[in-house]
């Protein structure tokens, strides 16, 4: 009779177990709208990306910004939105390396029926020189699209239009307001867009932000690293190498002084990283240098670490190895790091039960990387959620002939990156 009892709970346990993991699954099931929409928007993707490949749009290059940013703005007045250039303004945070022209921004702006404001960002602008294209073109090989800069960030542009054009294929409109903002100067960070971006973040509910993922790490990212840049000038006296060297004032002697007494300024108890990375001086091998200069790059989690990293530095620089050598100092706050807040994480729990309805896994990375992005900007003024990486799955940004993204990662990251704005416009992700 025992065992009568214990084989008929056995079997009561299996039914309530095997319902429960019916119930998960039928919970757990993708929407077939949504899936059918991403699947037949691959190909288009691709011709998409094939067309903002093979224009070269580097971030010192105003006539292929102004060829791109036009394809963008039309893209984005087909879809229905409306669409407007902004100039960069004399508002512009001018750094070391900021061109004399500055890439125009595209924006365009999609009205609802409903209240949740959502901003899509994404740039245009490339690390390329002008005709390198020639030797990246886009081509696709078996799993593999490459093309310059195709997967920084021209798949986070593409992602961004074929997103839209789903949610018009499915008469979405429950959304308050969609804004997308395209910059031409990210690359450089961003000296004219920064405060466009730190504005429309504070006004949004919600910021995507397009970089690529991973190749091998299917992620989005909640918080990135801070960027600043520290630029020292030395001036002296040139003079005669050989006949008579006493009467310069090496450059080159009082820029390694400085570099090596500040080398060791990184502080990896705060996250903070600062490496000489650049230096040049002199003229001839045969005259004292008069002039040199050498640039660091600079890594922070926390904000509040510029200033003090800052303070340190120009006071340590006053200690000379050459007394008549002039020492300069620019400390250039390149981007804010973007910092974890719990909105975030919400999201991406959120995002993740989209992605596993897929069978896949997504990875929400809620520690600081070494790079730093335009969602910082976006999240700078606002504790709304803002979350970075929903281009492609990707790899060789900055290269010169290896980059690449992964087609398989198109369908799913079209539908995440769809059924987190319906998700979201409904009031589903709950904070």
């Amino acid at each position: 009779m025992k065992a009568n009892l214990r084989r008929g709970l056995l079997a009561a346990s299996s039914f309530v177990l095997a319902a429960l993991v019916s119930g998960q699954n039928a919970a757990a099931a993708p929407d077939p709208a949504v899936l059918t929409a991403a699947q037949a928007h691959q190909e288009p993707l691709l011709t998409t990306l094939r067309d903002l490949v093979a224009i070269e749009s580097g971030s010192g290059d105003r006539e292929g910004l102004d060829r791109i940013s036009q394809l963008v703005y039309d893209r984005l007045v087909g879809l229905g939105g409306q669409v407007e250039f902004i100039e960069p303004g004399a508002d512009a945070y001018r750094m070391h390396d900021t061109p004399p022209k500055i890439g125009r921004m595209v924006k365009a702006t999609f009205t609802g029926t409903g209240r949740k404001k959502i901003l899509l960002i994404a740039h245009m602008d490339t690390v390329y020189l002008k005709g390198m294209g020639a030797k990246q073109p886009f081509r696709i090989d078996g799993n593999r699209a490459y093309g310059l800069a195709i997967g920084d960030d021209k798949a986070g542009i593409a992602v961004i239009l074929h997103t839209l054009a789903i949610l018009n294929q499915l008469s979405f409109k429950d959304y308050g307001t969609l804004t997308v903002l395209i910059n031409g100067d990210e690359e450089i960070s961003s000296p004219a867009s920064r405060n466009i971006l730190m504005k429309l973040g504070a006004e949004h509910d919600l910021t995507m932000s397009h970089e690529g993922s991973p190749s091998n790490s299917d992620q989005l990212s909640l918080a990135t690293a801070g960027i600043a840049s520290v630029n020292l000038k030395v001036t002296g006296k040139a003079s005669h190498a050989g006949s008579a060297p006493e009467l310069g004032l090496n450059a080159i002697y009082e820029l390694s002084h400085q570099v090596l007494q500040t080398r060791q300024f990184s502080d990896p108890s705060r996250g903070v990283k600062m490496n000489w990375t650049m230096i040049s001086g002199g003229t001839n091998r045969n005259v004292i240098p008069a002039e040199a200069k050498a640039a660091a790059d600079v890594r922070v989690t926390n904000i509040e670490d510029y200033a003090g990293l800052e303070s340190k530095i120009r006071s340590t620089i006053k200690n000379q190895l050459i007394p008549g050598t002039k020492v300069e100092m620019t400390f250039e706050n390149r981007r804010p790091p973007l910092t974890l807040n719990p909105a975030q994480l919400a999201v991406g729990e959120h995002a993740k039960r989209i992605y596993s309805e897929l069978g896949k896994s997504l990875k929400v990375v809620d520690s600081v990387s070494g790079g730093g992005t335009d969602a910082a900007f976006a999240a700078a003024q606002t504790t709304n959620p803002v979350l970075e990486r929903f281009g492609l799955l990707s790899f060789g940004a900055h290269s010169n002939d290896d980059e690449y993204i992964l087609i398989d990662s198109i369908e799913p990251r079209l539908y995440l990156a769809t059924r987190l704005i319906m998700d979201f416009s409904r009031g589903l992700v709950r904070r």
